[in-house]
């Protein structure tokens, strides 16, 4: 079960990658996490990596490509994987090819202002971690961490105008990798305007469909 999560920010690919990797045991993987694990560990490759980051500039092809080949080779991935922010640019599309062969590529949808509404709810404590929303997740004292009691924060990109201006880069960005894997019927559009455990299960009933897990 070799898939590719595609979506625009706050559309919630992460969770959903999260609950069918720890449900079939295949790994979710992240070129940002990989990217900051690297960094963390001041790595070669993540010195590489933070030259490009810390002057605000995307990560070359190259090093994105060789990152994600490494990772795919790795032992976990025999029985399948889940992609999250890979590919990005055709480029990518065309080399994750020449690495692999992908079962399925998922776009999840949702109308802009649910996205919007999804993002620029959620709270974040700056001292553990953990993350809340006011509308589904709300802290039991408003805008207190439950867990360490540390005052919540709001990100400046959960900002509605940060969120309609990323919308609008991911549209451009991501169209031709969209139209791409369309014209190869590997797409599969998935209405993400749900809450996140209807998400999950209508994943669950495309990959039954597609023949990729057992009823």
């Amino acid at each position: 079960m070799k898939l590719v999560f595609i979506g625009p920010p706050g559309i919630g690919k992460g969770t959903y990658a999260k609950a069918i990797s720890q449900k079939y045991g295949i790994p979710h993987i992240s070129t940002g996490d990989i990217f900051r694990e690297e960094i963390a560990k001041g790595s070669e490759l993540g010195r590489r990596v933070k030259e490009y980051v810390d002057k605000g500039l995307l990560v070359p092809d190259e090093i994105v490509i060789e990152v994600v080949k490494r990772r795919l080779s790795q032992p976990d991935c025999a029985k399948g994987f889940i992609l999250d922010g890979f590919p990005r640019t055709l480029r990518q599309a065309e080399a994750l090819d020449q690495i692999t062969r992908i079962d399925a590529v998922l776009l999840f949808n949702a109308p802009l202002e649910i996205i919007i509404e999804r993002v620029s709810g959620r709270r974040i404590c700056p001292n553990c971690g953990a993350i809340y929303h006011v509308k589904w997740r709300p802290p039991k004292t408003p805008d207190v961490c439950d867990v360490c009691g540390a005052r919540l924060i709001k990100r400046r990109d959960d900002e509605p105008d940060v969120v309609r201006r990323r919308y609008e880069i991911y549209l451009q960005t991501f169209t031709p990798i969209i139209e791409y894997y369309r014209r190869k019927g590997l797409l599969v559009e998935v209405d993400a305007s749900h809450e996140a455990e209807e998400v999950v299960m209508e994943i669950e009933r495309i990959l039954k469909r597609l023949g990729l897990i057992k009823e």
